[in-house]
Protein backbone atom coordinates (compact mmCIF):
# COMPACT_ATOMS: atom_id res chain seq x y z
CA UNK A 1 0.00 0.00 0.00
CA UNK A 2 1.49 3.56 -0.66
CA UNK A 3 2.48 5.81 1.58
CA UNK A 4 -0.10 8.77 2.65
CA UNK A 5 0.43 12.06 1.41
CA UNK A 6 1.73 14.83 3.80
CA UNK A 7 -0.66 17.62 2.50
CA UNK A 8 -0.29 20.14 5.52
CA UNK A 9 1.00 21.01 8.89
CA UNK A 10 0.65 22.76 11.99
CA UNK A 11 2.42 22.73 15.47
CA UNK A 12 -0.11 20.28 16.24
CA UNK A 13 -1.46 18.09 13.50
CA UNK A 14 -0.63 16.95 10.24
CA UNK A 15 -3.24 15.94 7.57
CA UNK A 16 -2.30 13.46 5.19
CA UNK A 17 -4.31 12.40 1.82
CA UNK A 18 -4.87 8.60 1.78
CA UNK A 19 -4.49 7.19 -1.46
CA UNK A 20 -6.73 4.59 -1.24
CA UNK A 21 -9.87 7.18 -0.55
CA UNK A 22 -8.33 9.53 -2.84
CA UNK A 23 -11.20 8.38 -5.30
CA UNK A 24 -13.47 9.51 -2.92
CA UNK A 25 -13.25 12.88 -4.63
CA UNK A 26 -12.41 16.56 -3.28
CA UNK A 27 -13.23 20.00 -2.98
CA UNK A 28 -10.90 22.86 -3.06
CA UNK A 29 -12.47 26.25 -2.39
CA UNK A 30 -11.35 30.08 -1.51
CA UNK A 31 -10.67 33.48 -2.71
CA UNK A 32 -8.08 34.67 -5.48
CA UNK A 33 -5.16 34.88 -4.13
CA UNK A 34 -5.57 32.23 -1.16
CA UNK A 35 -3.68 29.69 -2.02
CA UNK A 36 -5.57 27.56 -4.41
CA UNK A 37 -3.14 27.15 -7.03
CA UNK A 38 -0.51 25.99 -4.51
CA UNK A 39 -2.79 23.76 -2.67
CA UNK A 40 -3.56 22.18 -6.10
CA UNK A 41 0.00 21.90 -7.20
CA UNK A 42 1.28 20.46 -3.75
CA UNK A 43 -1.32 17.31 -4.45
CA UNK A 44 -0.62 16.76 -7.51
CA UNK A 45 3.30 16.70 -6.75
CA UNK A 46 2.50 14.65 -4.05
CA UNK A 47 0.19 11.80 -6.07
CA UNK A 48 2.78 11.86 -8.68
CA UNK A 49 5.36 10.98 -6.87
CA UNK A 50 3.59 7.42 -5.79
CA UNK A 51 2.57 6.76 -9.34
CA UNK A 52 -0.57 8.48 -9.87
CA UNK A 53 -1.52 10.11 -12.87
CA UNK A 54 -3.15 13.65 -12.74
CA UNK A 55 -4.69 15.59 -14.99
CA UNK A 56 -5.29 19.17 -14.47
CA UNK A 57 -6.70 22.74 -16.56
CA UNK A 58 -3.91 25.43 -15.99
CA UNK A 59 -5.61 28.74 -15.70
CA UNK A 60 -3.54 31.01 -15.06
CA UNK A 61 -0.85 30.05 -16.99
CA UNK A 62 1.53 29.07 -14.23
CA UNK A 63 1.49 25.45 -13.27
CA UNK A 64 4.05 24.06 -16.15
CA UNK A 65 6.63 24.60 -13.77
CA UNK A 66 5.79 21.62 -12.26
CA UNK A 67 7.84 20.24 -14.83
CA UNK A 68 11.09 21.92 -13.80
CA UNK A 69 13.14 21.71 -10.26
CA UNK A 70 11.83 23.90 -7.32
CA UNK A 71 14.26 26.71 -5.39
CA UNK A 72 14.22 28.15 -2.30
CA UNK A 73 13.30 32.00 -2.57
CA UNK A 74 14.44 34.12 -0.15
CA UNK A 75 10.68 34.53 0.54
CA UNK A 76 9.90 31.03 1.11
CA UNK A 77 12.56 30.76 3.48
CA UNK A 78 11.20 33.43 5.16
CA UNK A 79 8.11 31.75 5.66
CA UNK A 80 8.87 28.32 6.01
CA UNK A 81 10.62 29.73 9.30
CA UNK A 82 7.78 31.80 10.72
CA UNK A 83 5.62 28.60 10.07
CA UNK A 84 7.90 26.21 10.96
CA UNK A 85 7.75 24.40 8.09
CA UNK A 86 10.40 21.93 6.53
CA UNK A 87 12.03 23.03 3.41
CA UNK A 88 10.56 20.52 0.54
CA UNK A 89 12.63 17.84 -1.05
CA UNK A 90 13.10 20.02 -5.13
CA UNK A 91 11.97 17.80 -7.38
CA UNK A 92 9.98 18.05 -10.72
CA UNK A 93 7.49 16.05 -12.33
CA UNK A 94 7.47 14.22 -15.39
CA UNK A 95 4.87 16.20 -17.52
CA UNK A 96 2.56 16.87 -20.86
CA UNK A 97 1.18 20.06 -21.76
CA UNK A 98 -1.56 19.93 -23.87
CA UNK A 99 -3.74 22.36 -25.74
CA UNK A 100 -7.18 22.62 -27.69
CA UNK A 101 -5.74 25.40 -30.33
CA UNK A 102 -2.46 23.09 -30.25
CA UNK A 103 0.23 26.34 -29.66
CA UNK A 104 1.47 25.71 -25.96
CA UNK A 105 0.98 21.72 -25.81
CA UNK A 106 -0.24 18.46 -28.28
CA UNK A 107 -3.48 19.21 -30.04
CA UNK A 108 -6.11 17.89 -27.67
CA UNK A 109 -9.45 16.56 -30.57
CA UNK A 110 -12.83 15.15 -29.92
CA UNK A 111 -15.04 14.13 -32.75
CA UNK A 112 -18.65 15.73 -33.17
CA UNK A 113 -20.02 11.96 -32.65
CA UNK A 114 -18.02 11.19 -29.66
CA UNK A 115 -19.57 14.42 -28.08
CA UNK A 116 -22.53 13.82 -28.47
CA UNK A 117 -25.96 15.87 -29.12
CA UNK A 118 -26.24 16.66 -24.84
CA UNK A 119 -22.73 17.99 -24.43
CA UNK A 120 -22.83 19.97 -27.84
CA UNK A 121 -26.01 21.43 -27.49
CA UNK A 122 -24.45 23.12 -23.41
CA UNK A 123 -21.42 24.26 -25.61
CA UNK A 124 -24.05 26.19 -27.87
CA UNK A 125 -26.33 26.98 -25.37
CA UNK A 126 -29.37 26.02 -27.17
CA UNK A 127 -32.24 25.74 -25.94
CA UNK A 128 -34.89 22.46 -25.55
CA UNK A 129 -36.57 22.39 -28.29
CA UNK A 130 -33.22 23.24 -30.57
CA UNK A 131 -31.45 20.56 -28.68
CA UNK A 132 -34.20 18.18 -29.50
CA UNK A 133 -33.52 19.14 -33.45
CA UNK A 134 -30.05 18.39 -32.68
CA UNK A 135 -30.82 14.89 -31.50
CA UNK A 136 -32.51 14.60 -34.80
CA UNK A 137 -29.64 15.66 -36.59
CA UNK A 138 -27.66 13.19 -35.04
CA UNK A 139 -30.14 10.08 -35.44
CA UNK A 140 -30.70 11.16 -39.30
CA UNK A 141 -26.83 10.48 -39.56
CA UNK A 142 -26.79 7.30 -37.38
CA UNK A 143 -29.43 5.59 -39.86
CA UNK A 144 -27.67 7.07 -42.72
CA UNK A 145 -24.39 5.80 -41.85
CA UNK A 146 -22.92 9.30 -42.39
CA UNK A 147 -19.82 10.01 -39.94
CA UNK A 148 -19.91 13.31 -37.97
CA UNK A 149 -16.30 13.93 -36.90
CA UNK A 150 -15.36 17.70 -37.30
CA UNK A 151 -17.81 20.98 -37.44
CA UNK A 152 -17.69 20.71 -41.69
CA UNK A 153 -19.38 17.22 -41.14
CA UNK A 154 -22.17 18.77 -38.43
CA UNK A 155 -22.82 21.86 -40.58
CA UNK A 156 -23.40 19.69 -43.99
CA UNK A 157 -25.84 17.47 -42.29
CA UNK A 158 -27.53 20.60 -40.74
CA UNK A 159 -27.95 21.86 -44.35
CA UNK A 160 -29.16 18.74 -45.99
CA UNK A 161 -31.79 18.01 -42.79
CA UNK A 162 -33.13 21.83 -43.27
CA UNK A 163 -33.10 21.05 -46.99
CA UNK A 164 -34.65 18.01 -46.93
CA UNK A 165 -36.97 18.30 -43.72
CA UNK A 166 -40.39 17.47 -45.00
CA UNK A 167 -38.98 14.04 -46.08
CA UNK A 168 -37.81 13.62 -42.73
CA UNK A 169 -40.38 14.64 -41.14
CA UNK A 170 -42.84 12.06 -40.88
CA UNK A 171 -40.39 9.32 -39.78
CA UNK A 172 -38.73 11.81 -37.00
CA UNK A 173 -40.59 13.78 -36.16
CA UNK A 174 -40.74 18.06 -36.66
CA UNK A 175 -37.75 19.78 -37.54
CA UNK A 176 -38.10 23.48 -37.72
CA UNK A 177 -35.94 25.37 -40.16
CA UNK A 178 -35.50 28.51 -37.24
CA UNK A 179 -34.23 25.65 -35.06
CA UNK A 180 -31.59 24.50 -37.86
CA UNK A 181 -30.93 28.18 -38.13
CA UNK A 182 -30.31 28.67 -34.32
CA UNK A 183 -27.63 25.65 -34.43
CA UNK A 184 -26.30 27.15 -37.57
CA UNK A 185 -25.66 30.33 -35.92
CA UNK A 186 -24.08 29.08 -32.76
CA UNK A 187 -21.43 26.55 -34.69
CA UNK A 188 -20.73 29.85 -36.11
CA UNK A 189 -19.75 31.70 -33.16
CA UNK A 190 -18.06 28.46 -31.42
CA UNK A 191 -15.51 28.33 -34.89
CA UNK A 192 -15.28 32.08 -34.05
CA UNK A 193 -13.68 31.10 -30.64
CA UNK A 194 -11.29 28.20 -32.18
CA UNK A 195 -13.72 25.59 -30.97
CA UNK A 196 -12.87 24.11 -34.99
CA UNK A 197 -9.61 23.17 -33.83
CA UNK A 198 -11.10 21.03 -30.87
CA UNK A 199 -13.20 18.67 -33.10
CA UNK A 200 -11.66 16.64 -35.90
CA UNK A 201 -9.04 13.78 -35.19
CA UNK A 202 -7.16 11.68 -34.87
CA UNK A 203 -9.22 11.67 -31.08
CA UNK A 204 -7.77 12.45 -27.80
CA UNK A 205 -7.15 8.82 -26.35
CA UNK A 206 -7.67 8.79 -23.17
CA UNK A 207 -5.10 5.91 -22.00
CA UNK A 208 -2.72 8.68 -22.87
CA UNK A 209 -3.58 10.28 -19.66
CA UNK A 210 -2.53 7.67 -17.11
CA UNK A 211 1.43 6.80 -18.16
CA UNK A 212 4.37 6.84 -15.65
CA UNK A 213 7.91 7.27 -16.54
CA UNK A 214 11.05 4.87 -15.74
CA UNK A 215 11.03 6.05 -12.09
CA UNK A 216 7.77 5.06 -11.72
CA UNK A 217 6.12 8.46 -11.27
CA UNK A 218 2.59 9.52 -12.35
CA UNK A 219 2.74 11.96 -15.45
CA UNK A 220 1.51 15.16 -14.49
CA UNK A 221 -1.08 16.53 -17.42
CA UNK A 222 -1.61 19.66 -17.81
CA UNK A 223 -4.28 21.58 -20.46
CA UNK A 224 -3.43 25.03 -21.47
CA UNK A 225 -6.53 27.04 -20.46
CA UNK A 226 -5.45 30.64 -19.76
CA UNK A 227 -6.89 31.44 -23.76
CA UNK A 228 -9.47 28.77 -23.29
CA UNK A 229 -11.06 30.29 -20.54
CA UNK A 230 -12.23 33.10 -23.28
CA UNK A 231 -14.10 30.54 -24.55
CA UNK A 232 -16.25 29.14 -20.65
CA UNK A 233 -19.03 26.95 -22.39
CA UNK A 234 -16.32 25.32 -24.76
CA UNK A 235 -13.89 24.90 -21.71
CA UNK A 236 -16.35 23.67 -19.34
CA UNK A 237 -18.02 20.96 -21.98
CA UNK A 238 -14.64 19.82 -22.95
CA UNK A 239 -13.71 19.56 -19.25
CA UNK A 240 -16.82 17.29 -18.86
CA UNK A 241 -16.29 15.27 -21.94
CA UNK A 242 -12.94 14.44 -20.78
CA UNK A 243 -14.71 13.06 -17.14
CA UNK A 244 -17.22 11.22 -19.66
CA UNK A 245 -14.42 9.56 -21.86
CA UNK A 246 -12.93 8.46 -18.12
CA UNK A 247 -16.05 7.24 -17.25
CA UNK A 248 -17.69 5.53 -20.29
CA UNK A 249 -13.96 3.79 -21.57
CA UNK A 250 -12.46 2.41 -17.97
CA UNK A 251 -13.58 -0.79 -16.38
CA UNK A 252 -15.01 -1.36 -13.36
CA UNK A 253 -11.99 -2.22 -10.37
CA UNK A 254 -13.52 -1.17 -7.11
CA UNK A 255 -11.84 0.04 -4.47
CA UNK A 256 -7.63 0.03 -4.65
CA UNK A 257 -4.54 0.85 -3.15
CA UNK A 258 -4.58 3.64 -5.42
CA UNK A 259 -6.19 5.39 -8.11
CA UNK A 260 -5.36 5.58 -11.92
CA UNK A 261 -5.72 9.04 -12.37
CA UNK A 262 -6.51 12.13 -10.61
CA UNK A 263 -8.56 14.99 -12.77
CA UNK A 264 -8.77 18.54 -10.97
CA UNK A 265 -11.67 20.65 -12.49
CA UNK A 266 -10.15 24.12 -11.70
CA UNK A 267 -12.85 26.67 -12.28
CA UNK A 268 -15.64 24.48 -11.68
CA UNK A 269 -18.57 26.76 -11.14
CA UNK A 270 -18.35 27.48 -15.20
CA UNK A 271 -19.46 23.77 -15.33
CA UNK A 272 -23.02 24.47 -13.48
CA UNK A 273 -23.57 28.47 -14.77
CA UNK A 274 -26.71 28.32 -16.44
CA UNK A 275 -26.84 24.08 -16.91
CA UNK A 276 -29.78 22.23 -17.50
CA UNK A 277 -31.14 19.97 -14.97
CA UNK A 278 -30.17 16.86 -17.65
CA UNK A 279 -26.53 18.08 -17.36
CA UNK A 280 -26.36 18.88 -13.72
CA UNK A 281 -27.95 14.81 -13.27
CA UNK A 282 -25.02 13.19 -15.57
CA UNK A 283 -22.09 15.12 -13.63
CA UNK A 284 -23.80 14.40 -10.49
CA UNK A 285 -24.23 10.87 -12.14
CA UNK A 286 -20.66 10.62 -13.31
CA UNK A 287 -19.12 11.86 -10.32
CA UNK A 288 -21.06 9.39 -8.21
CA UNK A 289 -19.87 6.70 -10.56
CA UNK A 290 -16.44 7.38 -11.47
CA UNK A 291 -15.30 6.67 -8.14
CA UNK A 292 -15.69 2.88 -9.03
CA UNK A 293 -13.64 3.23 -12.43
CA UNK A 294 -10.36 4.54 -10.07
CA UNK A 295 -10.48 7.75 -10.88
CA UNK A 296 -10.80 10.42 -8.36
CA UNK A 297 -12.44 14.08 -9.12
CA UNK A 298 -11.24 16.93 -7.21
CA UNK A 299 -13.42 20.72 -7.86
CA UNK A 300 -11.56 23.90 -7.41
CA UNK A 301 -13.25 26.96 -7.08
CA UNK A 302 -14.13 29.85 -5.53
CA UNK A 303 -17.20 29.50 -3.62
CA UNK A 304 -18.44 26.08 -2.29
CA UNK A 305 -22.30 27.37 -3.02
CA UNK A 306 -20.82 27.58 -6.82
CA UNK A 307 -21.76 23.94 -6.97
CA UNK A 308 -24.86 21.58 -6.22
CA UNK A 309 -25.71 19.86 -3.21
CA UNK A 310 -25.89 16.79 -5.09
CA UNK A 311 -22.46 17.19 -6.06
CA UNK A 312 -21.06 18.96 -2.93
CA UNK A 313 -22.18 15.57 -0.96
CA UNK A 314 -19.63 13.35 -2.90
CA UNK A 315 -16.65 15.06 -2.33
CA UNK A 316 -14.90 13.96 0.78
CA UNK A 317 -11.73 15.39 1.42
CA UNK A 318 -11.78 19.09 1.34
CA UNK A 319 -9.58 21.97 1.90
CA UNK A 320 -10.82 25.08 2.41
CA UNK A 321 -8.86 28.67 2.14
CA UNK A 322 -10.23 32.06 3.66
CA UNK A 323 -13.47 33.23 2.52
CA UNK A 324 -14.41 36.76 1.52
CA UNK A 325 -18.04 37.57 3.64
CA UNK A 326 -18.52 41.04 2.06
CA UNK A 327 -22.01 40.09 0.41
CA UNK A 328 -24.60 38.12 1.99
CA UNK A 329 -24.10 35.50 -0.71
CA UNK A 330 -20.47 35.32 0.35
CA UNK A 331 -21.62 35.55 4.45
CA UNK A 332 -23.92 32.22 3.34
CA UNK A 333 -21.73 30.83 1.67
CA UNK A 334 -19.09 30.46 5.13
CA UNK A 335 -21.60 30.02 7.29
CA UNK A 336 -22.98 26.44 4.77
CA UNK A 337 -18.84 25.59 4.58
CA UNK A 338 -18.37 25.71 8.29
CA UNK A 339 -21.75 23.57 9.07
CA UNK A 340 -20.24 21.04 6.48
CA UNK A 341 -16.88 20.80 8.07
CA UNK A 342 -16.67 18.31 10.81
CA UNK A 343 -16.15 20.65 14.03
CA UNK A 344 -13.46 20.65 16.56
CA UNK A 345 -13.29 20.88 20.12
CA UNK A 346 -11.98 24.38 20.40
CA UNK A 347 -11.84 25.86 17.09
CA UNK A 348 -14.30 27.92 15.91
CA UNK A 349 -14.44 26.88 12.17
CA UNK A 350 -16.90 29.78 10.82
CA UNK A 351 -14.88 32.15 12.19
CA UNK A 352 -11.94 30.84 11.24
CA UNK A 353 -13.22 30.77 7.38
CA UNK A 354 -12.78 34.57 7.11
CA UNK A 355 -9.42 34.59 9.37
CA UNK A 356 -7.18 32.84 7.21
CA UNK A 357 -3.87 33.75 5.74
CA UNK A 358 -2.35 33.11 2.59
CA UNK A 359 -1.67 29.58 2.67
CA UNK A 360 -3.47 28.67 5.76
CA UNK A 361 -6.61 26.02 5.45
CA UNK A 362 -8.98 24.28 7.47
CA UNK A 363 -8.61 21.09 6.09
CA UNK A 364 -10.66 17.99 6.45
CA UNK A 365 -9.43 14.72 4.84
CA UNK A 366 -10.78 11.34 5.02
CA UNK A 367 -9.61 8.92 7.56
CA UNK A 368 -8.60 4.98 7.14
CA UNK A 369 -12.37 4.22 7.65
CA UNK A 370 -13.82 6.46 5.24
CA UNK A 371 -14.79 9.19 7.80
CA UNK A 372 -14.02 12.99 7.50
CA UNK A 373 -11.16 13.41 10.24
CA UNK A 374 -11.74 16.54 12.52
CA UNK A 375 -10.98 19.72 10.90
CA UNK A 376 -7.52 21.39 11.15
CA UNK A 377 -6.58 24.76 10.81
CA UNK A 378 -3.50 24.07 9.18
CA UNK A 379 -0.48 25.88 6.73
CA UNK A 380 -0.28 23.85 3.13
CA UNK A 381 3.27 22.31 2.16
CA UNK A 382 4.52 23.99 -0.50
CA UNK A 383 5.81 22.26 -3.55
CA UNK A 384 9.08 20.96 -4.64
CA UNK A 385 8.90 21.91 -8.30
CA UNK A 386 8.63 25.27 -9.33
CA UNK A 387 6.08 28.21 -8.64
CA UNK A 388 5.06 29.95 -11.66
CA UNK A 389 5.70 29.26 -15.38
CA UNK A 390 8.09 28.22 -17.76
CA UNK A 391 10.24 29.64 -20.73
CA UNK A 392 9.26 28.98 -24.44
CA UNK A 393 12.11 27.16 -24.52
CA UNK A 394 11.74 24.90 -21.66
CA UNK A 395 8.24 24.43 -22.84
CA UNK A 396 9.51 23.34 -26.55
CA UNK A 397 11.79 21.07 -24.88
CA UNK A 398 9.04 19.47 -23.40
CA UNK A 399 7.02 18.95 -26.76
CA UNK A 400 10.06 17.17 -28.24
CA UNK A 401 10.20 15.39 -25.16
CA UNK A 402 7.30 13.76 -24.58
CA UNK A 403 5.73 10.53 -24.64
CA UNK A 404 3.31 11.81 -27.35
CA UNK A 405 5.34 13.89 -29.49
CA UNK A 406 4.40 13.35 -33.30
CA UNK A 407 0.93 11.34 -32.16
CA UNK A 408 -1.60 14.10 -32.26
CA UNK A 409 -0.06 16.93 -34.33
CA UNK A 410 -1.18 15.69 -38.17
CA UNK A 411 -4.55 16.48 -38.12
CA UNK A 412 -6.69 13.41 -40.07
CA UNK A 413 -9.51 14.41 -42.35
CA UNK A 414 -11.47 11.06 -43.65
CA UNK A 415 -14.32 10.86 -45.67
CA UNK A 416 -17.16 11.26 -43.36
CA UNK A 417 -21.07 13.49 -43.76
CA UNK A 418 -19.64 16.32 -45.56
CA UNK A 419 -17.75 14.47 -48.21
CA UNK A 420 -20.56 11.92 -48.89
CA UNK A 421 -23.10 14.84 -49.13
CA UNK A 422 -21.16 17.10 -51.22
CA UNK A 423 -19.88 14.29 -53.37
CA UNK A 424 -23.06 13.28 -54.13
CA UNK A 425 -24.88 16.81 -55.19
CA UNK A 426 -22.44 17.10 -57.99
CA UNK A 427 -23.32 13.40 -59.69
CA UNK A 428 -27.07 14.28 -59.09
CA UNK A 429 -26.43 17.31 -61.03
CA UNK A 430 -24.97 15.86 -63.82
CA UNK A 431 -27.78 13.12 -63.85
CA UNK A 432 -29.92 15.83 -64.38
CA UNK A 433 -28.23 17.45 -67.05
CA UNK A 434 -27.88 14.10 -69.01
CA UNK A 435 -31.84 13.58 -68.55
CA UNK A 436 -32.01 17.16 -70.34
CA UNK A 437 -30.02 16.34 -73.07
CA UNK A 438 -31.52 13.28 -73.66
CA UNK A 439 -34.74 13.98 -73.46
CA UNK A 440 -34.34 17.26 -76.23
CA UNK A 441 -32.62 15.08 -78.27
CA UNK A 442 -35.20 12.26 -78.72
CA UNK A 443 -37.99 15.38 -79.62
CA UNK A 444 -36.46 15.78 -82.20
CA UNK A 445 -37.17 19.00 -84.75
CA UNK A 446 -40.26 19.68 -86.03
CA UNK A 447 -41.88 19.30 -89.02
CA UNK A 448 -43.03 22.14 -91.18
CA UNK A 449 -46.55 21.72 -90.77
CA UNK A 450 -46.68 21.17 -86.84
CA UNK A 451 -44.55 24.02 -85.56
CA UNK A 452 -46.80 24.75 -82.91
CA UNK A 453 -46.90 20.72 -81.36
CA UNK A 454 -43.14 20.59 -81.70
CA UNK A 455 -42.89 23.93 -79.36
CA UNK A 456 -45.25 22.47 -76.78
CA UNK A 457 -44.39 19.31 -76.38
CA UNK A 458 -40.78 20.66 -75.74
CA UNK A 459 -42.59 23.48 -73.23
CA UNK A 460 -43.88 20.60 -71.29
CA UNK A 461 -40.62 18.52 -71.19
CA UNK A 462 -38.64 21.85 -70.33
CA UNK A 463 -41.43 23.18 -67.84
CA UNK A 464 -43.77 20.67 -66.86
CA UNK A 465 -47.26 19.24 -67.27
CA UNK A 466 -49.97 18.86 -65.75
CA UNK A 467 -51.83 15.72 -66.07
CA UNK A 468 -55.36 14.25 -67.21
CA UNK A 469 -56.55 14.38 -63.66
CA UNK A 470 -54.87 17.58 -62.62
CA UNK A 471 -51.59 16.21 -60.80
CA UNK A 472 -48.60 18.44 -62.33
CA UNK A 473 -45.30 16.83 -63.06
CA UNK A 474 -42.08 18.69 -62.77
CA UNK A 475 -40.06 19.20 -65.93
CA UNK A 476 -36.49 19.06 -66.94
CA UNK A 477 -35.69 22.53 -65.85
CA UNK A 478 -37.50 22.25 -62.28
CA UNK A 479 -36.00 19.20 -61.78
CA UNK A 480 -32.35 20.72 -62.60
CA UNK A 481 -32.93 24.31 -60.37
CA UNK A 482 -34.53 21.88 -57.65
CA UNK A 483 -31.11 19.42 -57.66
CA UNK A 484 -28.94 22.71 -58.07
CA UNK A 485 -30.57 24.61 -55.19
CA UNK A 486 -29.91 21.46 -52.56
CA UNK A 487 -26.00 21.82 -53.62
CA UNK A 488 -25.88 26.03 -53.28
CA UNK A 489 -22.52 26.53 -52.16
CA UNK A 490 -21.46 24.33 -55.25
CA UNK A 491 -19.38 25.78 -57.84
CA UNK A 492 -21.22 22.30 -60.36
CA UNK A 493 -24.57 23.62 -59.14
CA UNK A 494 -24.07 27.43 -59.95
CA UNK A 495 -23.25 26.81 -63.61
CA UNK A 496 -26.03 24.15 -63.86
CA UNK A 497 -28.03 26.95 -63.10
CA UNK A 498 -26.26 30.04 -64.83
CA UNK A 499 -26.03 28.34 -67.92
CA UNK A 500 -29.60 25.92 -68.15
CA UNK A 501 -31.80 29.21 -67.06
CA UNK A 502 -29.43 31.59 -69.16
CA UNK A 503 -29.71 29.58 -72.65
CA UNK A 504 -33.74 29.52 -72.11
CA UNK A 505 -33.87 33.04 -71.05
CA UNK A 506 -31.85 33.93 -74.85
CA UNK A 507 -28.46 33.71 -73.42
CA UNK A 508 -27.76 36.99 -72.22
CA UNK A 509 -25.83 36.41 -69.27
CA UNK A 510 -22.57 37.49 -68.21
CA UNK A 511 -18.87 35.06 -69.26
CA UNK A 512 -16.94 34.69 -66.22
Amino acid sequence: MSEPILIARSGTADCFLLPQLVNRHGLITGATGSGKTVTLQTMAQGLSRIGVPVFMADVKGDLSGMSQVGQLSDKMAAILKERGLDTPAFAPCPTTLWDVFGQQGHPVRATVSDMGPLLLARMLNLNETQAGVLNLVFKIADDNGLLLLDLKDLRAMLQHVGENAKEFTTEYGNISAASVGAIQRGLLQIEEQGGDQFFGEPMLDIHDFMQTDGNGHGLVNILAADKLMNSPRLYATFLLWMLSELFEQLPEVGDMDKPKLVFFFDEAHLLFNEAPKALVERIELVVRLVRSKGVGVYFVTQNPLDLPDSVLAQLGNRVQHVLRAFTPRDQKAVAATAQTMRPKKGLDIEAAITDLAVGEALVSLLDAKGRPSETERVFVLPPGSQLGPITAEQRQALLQSSLVAGVYEKTVDRDSAYEKLKGRAPAMDQAAVSQAQQTISQAGTPSAGEPNAWVSGVSDILFGSTGPRGGRHDGVAQLVVKSAVRTVGSAIGREIVRGVLGGLLGGGGRRR
